[in-house]
């Protein structure tokens, strides 16, 4: 470890300089590399806000972890004496948290999966040069930039078991009506429905990109092989979009786990539809209603635990790809 930090401070040092004949002859310098003028010179413009930044996201994640370990209640000052893990157990032991965990777990992957179907479906349709197609990208992009309240006020509405859209369709078959939101079974449904409904979107941009980005001599290459349409997507188009499928993957379950803001405007309390509990939502209850700072805190921690899970191989896959 100490050889590569010596071979890192090495390199970052040294310079470069033209010798006469033609080679070049390595020298240590203050006027290139990491400790050069114009980086020292520039330190006063952005390590302000980095050190800021730093402790205002950092500081709080590692302030929060050890209010955690903590017994703390109400607005008390945390007792850092005597650190430990009961929270965490606590947790894994607490009904409520598990089903808030397993709601959880089946919002991220069911949204995520259906949403990069549908992007993708949508993506392939608006590549083959559909009329219009500028002004149909637009429209269904547009829900993308409503915020999660004015969504969930839509598809309160939307799901209205009298004058709601959505029963009123189903009745024409001889179906419904439904109480979308208040029967538990189908709340969860319903919410992913409705998050698909706004961010499929983006899934189909993303998509749209890596298709226009293959070579068209590979379509033709696969039509002169005699491959149908959907064995030329499935073994030659598909596998090409593995780097848009993993970078829409990991911003669509960051988007999942900010849910919170969408359960809230249903109910416009702390308390979402039964059967839609997440951990987000149950770690403001716990803060703000039952007062456990500490409880609220570690379920805070275990968010972002599961927030790295999803992001981390992400960075792995970009620092191994050399763009990061």
């Amino acid at each position: 470890m100490r050889g590569k930090l010596a071979t890192f401070v090495r390199r970052a040092l040294r310079r470069k300089r033209a010798r006469t004949d033609g080679g070049e002859v390595a020298t240590t310098s203050r006027s290139e590399g990491f400790l050069s003028d114009e980086f020292t010179s520039s330190l006063p413009y952005w390590l302000p806000p980095f050190v800021l930044m730093g402790l205002a996201v950092y500081g709080a994640i590692v302030w929060n972890f050890f209010l955690s370990l903590t017994n703390t209640t109400g607005f008390a000052v945390p007792n850092y004496a005597n650190l430990d893990f009961e929270m965490y157990t606590r947790a894994f032991g607490d009904p409520v948290f598990l089903g808030a965990l397993q709601n959880t777990f089946a919002l991220l992957i069911a949204f995520t999966l259906l949403c990069l179907v549908v992007g993708m479906l949508v993506a392939i349709l608006v590549d083959q040069g559909i009329r219009y197609e500028n002004t149909f990208r637009t429209i269904y992009l547009l829900p993308m930039a409503l915020s999660f309240v004015v969504t969930a006020q839509f598809w309160l509405w939307m799901y209205n078991e009298q004058n709601g859209l959505i029963n009123i369709i189903l009745g024409v078959v001889g179906l419904g009506p439904y109480e979308w939101i208040a029967n538990p079974q189908l709340v969860l449904g319903a919410v992913v429905f409705a998050l698909i409904w706004q961010f499929s979107g983006y899934a189909m941009v993303v998509y749209l990109a890596g298709l226009r980005a293959i070579p068209t001599e590979q379509f033709e290459a696969a039509r002169v092989d005699g491959a149908s349409t959907l064995r030329m997507y499935w073994r030659v188009i598909v596998p090409q979009l593995k780097g848009a499928t993993i970078s829409a993957s990991v911003v669509l379950m960051v988007f999942a786990l900010k849910a919170f803001d969408f359960l809230y405007s249903l109910t416009g309390s702390y308390y979402p539809p039964k059967g839609s509990d997440i951990l987000a939502t149950m770690m403001v209850r716990q803060a703000f209603v039952a007062n456990n700072r500490a409880y609220a805190a570690a379920i805070g921690i275990m968010l972002f635990a599961l927030a790295l899970v999803i992001i981390a191989p992400y960075l792995l896959y970009q620092y191994r790809a050399g763009e990061l």
